[in-house]
């Protein structure tokens, strides 16, 4: 969940008239007119599929999954690309932004099959890791489970969040920025501008924005240290499965893994319209437009 949805009061209120987040002139040149209920290649313009995508991330070490939360389409959509990754013969690691760090004992024992669903929702937490209804992300633990999948917490801790939030990096305590990279910068220019867009142009103080790197930074660096301390092999791919604001224009999460020379990747960004949607061709690889769908079950 990003950063800033821990001031929904501010971005409720947003200015007249602001820029639409997803056709921001970042990267790619040009834009595109997308149907709502298809996946569109923003390479080329034309519609694709689950194994379009599974066959571009060919060679590549991740696939960066930006969803609406709890938006049914947005999930079976995970899903289906996680197994089609498998069909490909990759070896697949899915990463949650819905579970923090310290759940990674109980997401081991999902994989394995030691737990039953309703156990691992009591023992995760779910409901305090991450609230909306178990039902909409249940295809992706089903995926997970039928193949045996690996399953990683990418988030950190939401007390160091808050912290920052409030008084910046320099507020953390030394044992938990010892947990984070050294470089933690601010100076990725699109990065902020996305950020301030999904805001509705208010302007913020310079710790709200600190703690949405913090928030991306510390989802890369979980991805990258598992990897690293699981070698991966050419078949591997890791899958991140967060926001959308976590990973669009390749700016977030993906930036962040780049910038440390970790891996590249194919970026999937989800969004809920009825009608057709003009993207930035920049916005990612793939983008999927669902029908306005109930929120609530």
């Amino acid at each position: 969940m990003l950063a800033f949805a821990l001031y929904a009061a501010v971005q409720s209120s947003s200015a007249q008239n602001p820029p639409s987040p997803y056709a921001l002139p970042i990267g790619r040149e040009g834009q595109t007119v997308v149907e709502s209920g298809r996946i569109t290649d923003l390479k080329t313009g034309k519609s694709a599929n689950v194994d379009d995508i599974a066959k571009a991330a060919d060679r590549k070490l991740y696939v960066f999954l930006g969803e609406d939360h709890a938006t049914e389409p947005d999930q079976l959509m995970h899903a289906a690309i996680i197994e089609a990754l498998v069909r490909r013969g990759r070896h697949v690691i899915v990463g949650l932004e819905m579970f923090q760090r310290p759940k990674q004992s109980i997401l081991d024992q999902w994989t394995s099959g030691e737990l039953n669903e309703p156990d691992f929702i009591k023992q995760s937490d779910w409901k305090g890791q991450w609230g909306y209804d178990y039902s909409f992300y249940r295809p992706i633990f089903d995926a997970v489970h039928r193949y045996k999948l690996p399953l990683v917490g990418l988030n950190v801790p939401r007390d160091w969040v808050r912290t920052v939030g409030k008084g910046g990096f320099n507020a953390l305590a030394a044992t938990d920025r010892s947990q984070l990279p050294l470089d933690m910068s601010l100076d990725n220019a699109d990065h902020k501008k996305i950020f301030d867009t999904l805001m509705g142009g208010h302007a913020m103080s310079p710790n709200i924005y600190s703690a949405q790197v913090l928030w991306d930074e510390g989802m890369a660096d979980t991805a990258i240290k598992y990897n690293t301390d699981h070698r991966p092999s050419s078949r591997t791919v890791f899958v991140v499965i967060a926001g959308s604001g976590h990973v669009m224009y390749r700016q977030g999460i993906n930036y962040r893994i780049a910038k440390r020379k970790a891996g590249e990747g194919v970026t999937v960004v989800m969004l809920e319209s009825s009608e057709p949607v003009t993207v930035s061709n920049g916005l990612a690889d793939f983008v999927l437009v669902s029908p306005n769908p109930p929120k609530s079950r």
